[in-house]
């Protein structure tokens, strides 16, 4: 297979959707490590197996009917395996592998065949010191968008997921590319308010367009950056409300398709108010997780 992603929006043709089946059921508290799971735990709320199968798997009919190629991770039982963006992803012609929390480090090996598959020239694993998660990591024509944690939040916050060595390996990697690097709000224990991955703050949309949630970045400049970037009338912003229900957290199937959630009715009209076909599929039972449609999906190639 030939890998290519240059940004969020080109046209999906193969993609990698996380799997539910046998993700190990409702955790201890001790053991989540995004607030938003943690709450879901402690109000007794925390998805069922049953209903996330069955949201992935409208999802995948969705994505299937627009014609993209849906691979699927190998099932390791009793593991959490839904957000298959967070472990490997695609810039360019390289697969990156990043080094992520030892938590989640076991979901790597049901990806071990299909890594195999690539030519080997084409993967970049990254130095220890390097950490990094595809949630992350947002693709723009020219640019490489990347959320950080500076290292007192680094250290300090088990949501903190990116730090700046690993924005300096990409750098280093992509030359051609402009790095841009945002540092985010993080909270372990604060849902709202607090940004687990840049894209649950921030999300190309369309032809120029973006989500932008104010309220999960710490410096105002960086969103000054982003308005400068992409069309002011094409950028819808959201609260901090907004940004907990994971608004921005949506993925495009190409310039003119996206999936949102039904629930999204004020987002999902101004979408289309810009041109867009809005694909709308529950996943209200994912999202109790910490993510929704763009977490759980490694796009491989896009036109």
């Amino acid at each position: 297979m030939h890998l290519w992603v240059k940004n969020e929006v080109g046209k999906l043709k193969t993609v990698v959707l996380g799997i539910a089946k046998d993700f190990g059921g409702t955790p201890e508290a001790s053991a989540c490590y995004d607030p938003k799971s943690l709450e879901n735990v402690l109000n007794g709320t925390y998805p069922t197996e049953n209903d996330l199968v069955q949201e992935m798997t409208h999802f995948c009919e969705i994505l299937e009917r627009h014609d993209v190629e849906v691979l699927r991770p190998s099932n390791i039982s009793g593991l959490n395996q839904i957000y298959a963006r967070d472990i490997a992803f695609v810039i360019d012609s390289k697969l990156c592998i990043p080094n992520i929390i030892e938590d989640r480090s076991e979901e790597l090996q049901a990806l071990k065949s299909l890594i195999e598959s690539f030519d080997q020239d084409s993967i970049v694993k990254m130095p220890e010191s390097a950490r990094i998660e595809g949630g992350d990591v947002l693709l723009v024509d020219g640019y490489i968008l990347i959320g950080y944690s500076e290292e007192e939040d680094f250290e300090r916050y088990k949501v903190a997921r990116t730090n700046r060595e690993g924005v300096s390996f990409i750098k280093t990697q992509f030359p051609d590319r402009k790095v841009l690097a945002f540092e985010l709000n993080k909270s372990d224990t604060e849902p709202i308010g607090s940004a687990l991955h840049l894209d649950c703050c921030f999300q190309p949309v369309g032809r120029n367009g973006a989500i932008i949630c104010e309220a999960g970045f710490k410096n105002k400049e960086d969103i000054r950056t982003l308005e400068q970037m992409f069309n002011k009338e094409n950028i819808i912003r959201i609260n901090a409300e907004e940004m907990y229900h994971m608004n921005s957290n949506l993925f495009s199937i190409s310039e003119d398709v996206i999936v949102s959630q039904p629930y999204f009715s004020i987002l999902n009209e101004k979408l289309r108010k810009q041109g867009l076909i809005v694909e709308e599929v529950p996943y209200n039972e994912v999202s109790k997780m910490g993510g929704l449609f763009r977490c759980s999906t490694m796009p491989l190639k896009r036109l």
